[in-house]
């Protein structure tokens, strides 16, 4: 699933952190990081402490009750942006 301007990038990785299964992150190489790895996420933040939001992200969620947080977490920033 790809996501795109994500103002909450906070919110994004609590609710990555409350998924039951593996989410993983597509890279542009098409590799697939561990998004619940505490590594991989202060990686990714570190790389986006100067921007406020997510412009573009593909995520693999292998659970569909995770894929309904994910779903409604995005419905829910973008109503508060």
């Amino acid at each position: 699933m790809k996501i795109e301007n994500v103002n909450n990038v906070e919110g994004l990785f609590n609710v990555l952190n409350s998924c039951e299964g593996l989410v993983e992150l597509v890279s542009r190489e098409g590799d697939r990081i561990n998004l619940k790895s505490k590594l991989s996420q202060m990686l990714m933040m570190s790389k986006m402490l100067d921007t406020a939001y997510i412009k573009e992200l593909e995520l693999i969620v292998h659970e569909p009750q995770d894929m309904k947080r994910v779903v409604e977490f995005m419905m829910s920033d973008a109503h508060t942006s």
